[in-house]
């Protein structure tokens, strides 16, 4: 059958009322520290990074849709219909795949062809994560990103460590925060436009950007599918700032020394096991997409 024929199973109110009160839940361990952070004027440079740099409101996060599959019975779904993607089916109401917008549907079929590409190509776990190294290579010291962190080494000590090991970052949104001196050390020189050619699911970036293609569709995927995402971008960013040169001992973060061989085995082991927990993720955002994309 085709995806974008298929009649959505209809939730009763009470059912769909109490899904979206555990999402409100569960998302809200995520977006009340943040709020309060921002409120008090700090700044967290693990969390906030997925905030402040995917710029998915913590408003926008909360908010439960329940995706193309499902359909709301009862008088509070009509709260529902103040969304232009959402229209009354049968007495009750649904998302409306045809509301997508050309645009918009451009784009799905991109993000379509991506994450089909990235889930096709074998994962890469060589890089251990050096971009991050790569962004501060060379940088005078008020000029790295994080500059109220201290970091682990020097800038001579970590210019060392960068000429001592090949850099292997397929990741253009990674690549461009390298610096000048950086890039031409990279052995890929990835573009926006490259990118499904380069993006594959050892890399943390591109999982990390599953959260990033899930709420770009919102309301269109499911939310609990968007805060899977959040979850594992979380987890990963964790990982990330813990391999830097960054010092976050301060917040209890202890750093995998990727300048070592131990460190580096250790970097390796949560890249799998990312990309283990990307799989699924990734097949969902696809089905979704699938649906959407799908000609009537």
């Amino acid at each position: 059958m085709n995806a974008a024929l298929a009649s959505p199973l209809v939730l009763p109110e009470a059912r769909w009322l109490a899904l979206r009160a555990e999402h409100e839940t569960r998302v809200s361990a995520w977006t009340a520290p943040h709020q309060e952070r921002a409120a008090r004027g700090e700044a967290h440079p693990v969390h906030d990074f997925l905030f402040s740099y995917y710029r998915f409101r913590p408003s926008w996060l909360r908010r439960w849709h329940p995706g193309p599959d499902l359909a709301l019975a009862g008088a509070a779904a009509r709260d529902y219909l103040q969304w232009p993607e959402y229209h009354e089916v049968d007495g009750s109401v649904a998302l409306n795949p045809a509301a997508l917008g050309p645009r918009r549907r451009e784009s799905a079929a991109w993000m379509l062809h991506l994450l089909r590409l990235t889930a096709a190509r074998p994962p890469q776990f060589a890089c251990f994560g050096l971009h991050e190294w790569a962004m501060v290579y060379r940088q005078p010291p008020g000029a790295v990103r994080h500059a109220a962190w201290p970091l682990r080494f020097d800038a001579g000590t970590i210019a060392r460590l960068v000429e001592a090991q090949p850099i292997r970052c397929s990741h253009f949104d990674a690549f461009r925060f390298f610096t000048a001196p950086a890039r031409p050390l990279n052995r890929l020189q990835p573009t926006r436009a490259s990118a499904p050619d380069l993006e594959q699911s050892g890399c943390l970036h591109a999982n990390m950007d599953l959260y990033k293609w899930a709420f770009k569709l919102a309301p269109f995927t499911p939310s609990e599918l968007v805060a899977d995402c959040f979850a594992l971008a979380r987890d990963i960013r964790e990982v990330d700032m813990r391999a830097s040169p960054y010092d976050l001992a301060a917040l209890g973060y202890a750093p995998i020394p990727i300048e070592t061989a131990e460190g580096r085995a250790e970097y390796e082991r949560h890249q799998r096991a990312f990309s283990r927990r990307s799989e699924p993720l990734r097949a969902r955002l696809i089905a979704v997409l699938e649906r959407l994309t799908s000609p009537a």
